[in-house]
Parts: structure tokens; C-alpha cells; sequence
């Protein structure tokens, strides 16, 4: 798990200010493929998180609308974002991955991209286009003078 996202028993942490309470989220387990033998077609190692965003008391209403518009195809007609692991052999070890997934891409919907500050160009590129227009002007009026 990264950095930012920090477990504990009755919230998972989104950033600073963002933390979904588990009892809003929904954790279904499957069998999975893959590695494992036989052990695999005994246990349910694939683990699949589900969160509302729809009904969501984590988020603000800008936020909600911020991580709707993002997040695009991911959320489906009823609010729901669905994460999947099943890299590992273990349950438990597929839940906090899936969980993980779950909080890094909510954090990332959740970014407020900086407005772009226009700028002036500097006095020197402002000088060299000049320059460079009226070395080219002598040029482009004798191409317009017809030869007889």
C-alpha cells in the first residue's frame, strides 16, 4: 500500500481529508485462476471491493461530481466502482490490495487540477519574432512581383 493511504479497523483512509467507512463498502470473495494447484480450486481467493458513490456520506457534492466526471466508465448506471484482485494466493492479502486500488484511484478522481496562469512572452522572443518577420518580409514581396 502507498503512503497515503493508511488502514485501519472502521475507515479506509483516501487522503487527508477523504476516509470511506468500511460499512460502505462491500467485499465479495471468488474463487480465482491462476497460481496455486490445487489450492486453488478449494479457496476463495479473489476478492472484490464495492463502493457506492452515489450514496457515499465520504464525500461532498463537488467531490461526488469531480469523481463521477473522472472516473468516467468506471462507475456504473447505479454509482458503483468495483476493484478486483486476485495476484495473490492469499484472501486477506487480496483485500487490502483491492482496497489499495479502491482508495488510489477515488484520490486520484479527487485531484483539482491548477488553473492555467497565461504568460506574456519574454521582451527577447518578442524581438526575435520581429526580427525574424522582417528578414522574411523583403523575400515574400519579390515572390509576389511576377517575372517577364
Amino acid at each position: 500500500m502507498t503512503d497515503s493511504i493508511i488502514r485501519r479497523h472502521n475507515e479506509l483512509r483516501v487522503n487527508g481529508r477523504v476516509a470511506i467507512p468500511r460499512t460502505e463498502l462491500s467485499v465479495l470473495a471468488s474463487r480465482s485462476g491462476g497460481p496455486g494447484g490445487q489450492h486453488v480450486n478449494t479457496s476463495s481467493t479473489r476478492v472484490e471491493v464495492r463502493w457506492n458513490l452515489f450514496q457515499s456520506r465520504a464525500l461532498s457534492d463537488d467531490e461526488r461530481a469531480r469523481a463521477t466526471e473522472k472516473l468516467g466508465t468506471r462507475v456504473d448506471a447505479n454509482g458503483t466502482i468495483r476493484v478486483v484482485s486476485s495476484e495473490s494466493r492469499s484472501q486477506r492479502r487480496n483485500r487490502d490490495l483491492a482496497e489499495a486500488r479502491l482508495a488510489e484511484l477515488v484520490r486520484r478522481a479527487l485531484v483539482v487540477p491548477k488553473t492555467r496562469r497565461a504568460t506574456k512572452p519574454h521582451a527577447g522572443a518578442r524581438e526575435d519574432r520581429l526580427a525574424k518577420a522582417r528578414t522574411q518580409q523583403p523575400e515574400e514581396d519579390a515572390s509576389l512581383i511576377p517575372d517577364d
